[in-house]
């Protein structure tokens, strides 16, 4: 699986940018991906109009708006792209505006970049790094952080099966591939410390699997505006503002499972 440095190198960074509104940001972060030769102008519009089709589900955190639309002839390759907008913009989000980053994704598939979505889960959710990501003066110096924090173990091992029941939670967005991997990660993080990582399977997946995998599930876990659009699937559906906070991924479980 490709490190978070090797899908963002420094030539997809920006930092400063200005941009009007939140389709200009979304087209920043596009604009660079094109630049880098990980996808063509219409992944760009196909990232804007999966915002106008679903909403502002990829403002996954306070200030932070996660770019991308399915895989599609458009993507080249898997990459990635770091906008850090001069003034912030809203998306509309009921929650977490106005945006002053934006990742974007081009994915091939989702198993190209999940160790990457790892790296940056873990990134996001330190204050610290959090911070100097803020305050980075540079596209270098953004870069240097993030490679710096890449080193996070082997991926997560599904959760194994036998020797008691394994229950499974769904993390959901419109594409499966972005925002709700990156959710996965969070909530994977969570079970891991609180050593329920063999008992529970973490499964990305977008809003028309995840209808017809419901009853699979204990719970989905999602944005807003995805649970609105899922409805009822015969299984509780907890919305989760903050994807980045594993505060808020605890709490989300401890209720899930009442502990």
């Amino acid at each position: 699986m490709a490190a978070l440095s090797e899908l963002l190198p420094v030539a997809a960074v920006t930092v400063d940018a200005p941009a009007a509104d939140w389709r200009e940001a979304v087209r920043r972060a596009g604009d660079l991906m094109v630049a880098t030769g990980v996808a063509t102008d219409a992944y760009t519009a196909e990232m804007i109009e999966n915002v106008e089709r679903n909403g502002p589900y990829i403002v996954i955190a306070p200030g932070l708006a996660f770019a991308h639309a399915r895989p599609s002839p458009a993507v080249l390759r898997t990459g990635m792209s770091w906008v850090r907008l001069a003034r912030p913009v809203a998306f509309g989000h009921e929650s977490n505006d106005p945006v002053e980053l934006v990742v974007g994704l081009a994915a091939k598939d989702a198993s190209e970049h999940t160790a990457a979505m790892g790296a940056l889960a873990r990134l996001l959710a330190d204050q610290d790094t959090a911070r100097a990501l803020h305050e980075a003066p540079s596209p270098q110096a953004v870069h240097d952080i993030l490679r710096g924090g890449q080193e996070a173990g082997e991926p997560r091992q599904a959760a194994a099966h036998g020797g008691g029941d394994v229950h499974k939670i769904l993390t959901v967005c419109g594409n499966g591939v972005g925002t709700s991997l990156f959710l996965k990660q969070t909530v994977e993080g969570v079970l891991d410390r609180w050593g329920w990582s063999r008992y529970v399977d973490v499964e990305a997946t977008d809003t028309i699997s995840a209808k017809g995998k419901a009853n699979e599930a204990v719970a989905i876990l999602t944005s807003r505006e995805i649970a609105r659009t899922l409805g009822d699937v015969g299984v509780p559906v907890k919305v989760v503002e903050d994807f980045t906070s594993a505060a808020e991924a605890d709490r989300v479980l401890r209720d899930t499972y009442d502990v």
